[in-house]
């Protein structure tokens, strides 16, 4: 129960931040986004403003020996650059500038835009399933080193 607890309350806290912090809104997402047009720096200070966080985050981390809802910690390995990767960043950044919204705004966005966002949310899903559908495929073929 603490684990959903601290779940719950961490998500809830992060969709306040973005929608706080406009991260919600479309428009100003592609504002941030227009360089070349009428480009809107607010999302910069955002961005920039949870560095610091995140940095006091990394270095209490390193000093303790477990997360507090779990036995241990479970950090991601690092790995070099690959198509997959590059592929995937691109894809990222190519639907945040159509839809103006990624995966925490657009499931935040739930509350405040649900048919807008609802689009969204089904279509990021609908991607996963294919991806996955495609891995798998891909992972089963003959000759596949299981990726």
């Amino acid at each position: 129960m603490r684990q959903i607890s601290l779940a719950l309350f961490a998500g809830l806290l992060f969709g306040a931040g973005l929608a706080l912090s406009g991260m919600c809104d479309p428009a100003k997402v592609r504002g941030f986004l227009d360089i070349f047009g009428a480009w809107n720096p607010t999302l910069a200070f955002v961005m920039g403003g949870a560095l610091l966080p995140m940095a006091l985050a990394w270095r209490v981390q390193r000093k303790l020996r477990a997360p507090l809802a779990a036995p241990a910690f479970s950090l991601p390995g690092t790995s070099g650059l690959d198509a997959k990767l590059l592929g995937g960043a691109a894809l990222f950044g190519i639907g945040w500038g159509i839809a103006g919204l990624c995966p925490g705004p657009g499931l935040a966005d739930l509350a405040f835009a649900p048919a807008r966002a609802g689009l969204f949310v089904l279509a990021m899903v609908a991607g996963m399933g294919i991806f996955k559908l495609t891995m798998n495929r891909r992972a089963n073929m003959p000759g596949s080193k299981g990726r």
